[in-house]
């Protein structure tokens, strides 16, 4: 690899996120336990979340208004205020969460400074992106901060182009096959999954990856071996 610049995903490569969601859907699917299966209420969720994506994006706020809205879809409209309210309290007490840095990534960021420019590319909504940014200290390590609406091909060369480098010379970091690895790989990028032990069912795929510039690692910290 003739690497230049390695960028790193966020939400669940750099801090835990998902965990928190989990638990916070899990008190939703409480509230609703009289009204239909929680297979059931999660089903109708995760589907309003993905249609929502257009419009809200990605992150909380538009976690908590998809939470909403399918509260008064199955309920048809009949869930009392006060269920509504908690909801917004859930919503506001996730984007206050404290965070978590995940084993093995100051190590990493340490170990790569000054060989390689970092960058740290995520989606999400951008105040709360920014505020775990900086309450992670990690802000120190990166080159550029790049939160992007999506991770999509287009999406990675803007800032390959930004970045004034070949697509060759990247090298993209993250645990989702689907936003961090396969775009990527398609502009001729290259790319290291690293699994996070919980992952967003819309950002799941079951394809298994075979490509020259694709590499598994099963830490953060393994990433060190193959450079």
């Amino acid at each position: 690899m003739k690497v230049k610049v390695i960028a790193f995903d966020a939400d669940d490569t750099l801090w835990v996120n998902e965990p928190y969601f989990r638990e916070t859907e899990n008190r939703f699917f409480e509230l609703f336990q009289d009204y239909l299966p929680q297979h059931t209420v999660a089903r109708e969720l995760l589907k309003t979340e993905i249609d929502n994506l257009g419009l809200y994006g990605y992150g909380i706020k538009g976690f908590i208004l998809s939470m909403i809205e399918t509260a008064l879809r199955i309920s048809d409209k009949t869930i009392p205020l006060a269920v509504i309210e908690k909801i917004l309290q859930e919503g506001k007490e996730l984007l206050q969460k404290p965070v978590e840095i995940i084993d093995g990534v100051e190590y990493i960021l340490n170990s790569l400074k000054g060989k390689y420019r970092l960058v740290m590319a995520t989606k999400g909504d951008l105040l709360d992106q920014e505020r775990k940014l900086k309450k992670s200290n990690l802000e120190r390590y990166f080159h550029h901060i790049e939160i992007m609406s999506d991770k999509r091909e287009e999406d990675f060369k803007k800032l390959i182009k930004h970045l004034d480098i070949k697509a060759d010379e990247f090298l993209m970091i993250g645990n989702s096959l689907k936003s961090d690895v396969l775009p990527v790989l398609n502009i001729g990028g290259h790319a290291v999954h690293v699994p996070y032990h919980i992952t967003w069912a819309h950002e799941t795929i079951e394809a298994k990856i075979e490509h020259v510039n694709f590499y598994q690692a099963e830490k953060i910290i393994d990433v060190l071996k193959l450079l």
